[in-house]
C-alpha cells in the first residue's frame, strides 16, 4: 500500500474527530459486552432454587403440568421447553425475547418453583444498556450510528497505522516505551486496534442485525430476495385437520424425544381448533442442525419439516454473525469475544489519555489538513456506499460536511 500524505492527514483529521464523539460510547459497549459474557455464569447459581428439583418416584403428566401453568403464570403459556434431566423443573414459555416470561414446575410435586420474567433480570439491563443505553428506540439509534461509524474508525486507522518507510517491529506490533508517555499510549492505541480489527468487524456484523434501521433495511432484503426463513417457517399458515380428540402434551413430548434433536427443544401449542403442534430445537453452537416440524394436532402426523437448508443465505449469515457476536460457537469463541472486548476497552482508554497528554490548553488538537487537498473519487465512492449501507452514517456524514462547509463560507466572509 503506497499512503499519500496529505490523505493520510485528511483521514487522521476524522479519524480523530468520529473517536472522540465515540469512544465514551465504545467503552460502554465494550464494558457491557464483557460483563453479559457472563450471564451464563451469573443467572445460573442464582435460579438453580427455581430451575432444579428434587427427584421423586412420583410425577405427574406433561399435560396435568400444563393445566397448572395456565392457571398460574403471568401470561398464557405458547410453549413448554422439554427437560433435558430428571432433576429439572419444567418450563413453560410465555412471549418472545425481552417480553419472554418463564414459569417453572416442579414435575413431581406439581408446585410452582419460580418464574423468571425476563425484563426483571439485572442482565436483561445490561443487555439494553449495550443495545440502547436504556433510552428505547432513540437510545437504538445512538448505538447504531456510534457502530457505523466504528467501521470508519477501523478502516481509516487500518490506513493510518500503515508503516510509510518500511516495516518495523516496535511502533508498529508492539508499543514503544522508551520515548514517552504519549507515545507509549499512542502506539498502544494503535497496535491493539489493528490486532483486533477483523475480529472487530466480525462483532459488529453480528451486532447490525438487532439495530433499527440497518436491521429493518436488512430484514426488507430478505424478503425481497426470499432469503430469509421459508413463510411457513412459524407454522401460520398450516392447519390441522379437526377429527376426533387432540393429541395431549405428553404425546407430542415422546415424539419430541423419539426425533433426538440436538440443543434444547421446544413445543410450540396450537393456536386455536385448527392450529399446529411444532418441535423445534435450539443448537447456536451448531446452527446445521436447527430444525422445525409442524404436525397435525389431531393425527400426530408430520405436516412439513423445515431444516437448516431452507433457510435462506441471509438468514443463516445473519444468525451465523448473532451467535458469534455472543460467543456463542463454544469455548474459543467465548474467549475471541471476551479477549476482543477488552483490548476494544484498553485501546480507547489508550486514545483517551493520549489524546489528554498531547491536548494544549483552549484547544480541542484537530489535527490539520492541507487546504490543496482534494477528495478522490475512490474515497467518494467509499463514502457513498457506506452511506447507502449504513443510512444513520450516511445522515451525519451529510450533517458534518454542511457544518464544514458553513464554516468555511463563515471564515470566508469574515476575511472580506
Amino acid at each position: 500500500m503506497n499512503k499519500k500524505s496529505k490523505l493520510n492527514k485528511w483521514l487522521w483529521k476524522w479519524h480523530f474527530i468520529a473517536g472522540l464523539i465515540s469512544l465514551p460510547f465504545i467503552l460502554i459497549l465494550s464494558i457491557t459486552g464483557i460483563i453479559y459474557l457472563f450471564k451464563s455464569d451469573y443467572e445460573t447459581p442464582r435460579q438453580k432454587y427455581i430451575k432444579e428439583v428434587v427427584v421423586t418416584d412420583n410425577s405427574i403428566s406433561f399435560q396435568e403440568q400444563l393445566a397448572i401453568a395456565n392457571d398460574k403464570a403471568i401470561k398464557k403459556p405458547n410453549s413448554i421447553v422439554i427437560p433435558s434431566s430428571p432433576k429439572h423443573a419444567t418450563e413453560f414459555v410465555s412471549g418472545r425475547f425481552g417480553g419472554k416470561s418463564s414459569l417453572f414446575i416442579n414435575p413431581y410435586s406439581g408446585t410452582v418453583s419460580g418464574e423468571i420474567v425476563a425484563k426483571q433480570t439485572d442482565m436483561h439491563t445490561v443487555r439494553k444498556l449495550h443495545g440502547e443505553l436504556l433510552m428505547g428506540k432513540f437510545g437504538t439509534k445512538i448505538i447504531e450510528l456510534i457502530a457505523s461509524w466504528m467501521i470508519v474508525l477501523i478502516l481509516t486507522g487500518l490506513y493510518i497505522w500503515w508503516p510509510e518507510r518500511g516495516w518495523k517491529l516496535k511502533g508498529y506490533f508492539i508499543p514503544r516505551t522508551n520515548i514517552n508517555r504519549r507515545t507509549f499510549y499512542r502506539d498502544l492505541h494503535a497496535i491493539s486496534g489493528f490486532w483486533i480489527s477483523i475480529l472487530l468487524l466480525m462483532i459488529l456484523m453480528g451486532g447490525f442485525p438487532w439495530t433499527d434501521v440497518f436491521g429493518e433495511n436488512f430484514k426488507t432484503v430478505q424478503k425481497l430476495t426470499n432469503t430469509g426463513y421459508p413463510s411457513t417457517w412459524g407454522g401460520h399458515q398450516l392447519k390441522s385437520n379437526i377429527a376426533g380428540t387432540p393429541l395431549t402434551l405428553d404425546q407430542m413430548v415422546l415424539k419430541a424425544k423419539a426425533i433426538e434433536l440436538p440443543g434444547e427443544v421446544t413445543v410450540s401449542f396450537p393456536k386455536g381448533p385448527k392450529g399446529v403442534f411444532s418441535i423445534s430445537n435450539f443448537n447456536p453452537s451448531d446452527l446445521s442442525t436447527q430444525q422445525k416440524i409442524h404436525f397435525d394436532q389431531y393425527s400426530g402426523e408430520p405436516i412439513l419439516k423445515l431444516t437448516w437448508t431452507d433457510v435462506g443465505i441471509l438468514m443463516r449469515a445473519r444468525m451465523w454473525f448473532m451467535a458469534f457476536h455472543q460467543g456463542q460457537f463454544g469455548i474459543i469463541n467465548w474467549w475471541l469475544i471476551l479477549l476482543t472486548a477488552i483490548a476494544l476497552t484498553v485501546m480507547s482508554v489508550s486514545a483517551i489519555l493520549s489524546y489528554l497528554l498531547r491536548k494544549r490548553k483552549k484547544s480541542w488538537g484537530v489535527p490539520k489538513v492541507p487546504a490543496s487537498f482534494k477528495v478522490g473519487y475512490g474515497i467518494i465512492v467509499i463514502l457513498v456506499l457506506l452511506s447507502l449501507i449504513f443510512p444513520l452514517f450516511g445522515i451525519s456524514l451529510l450533517l458534518i460536511l454542511g457544518i464544514e462547509y458553513g464554516r468555511k463560507k463563515y471564515k470566508l466572509t469574515r476575511i472580506h
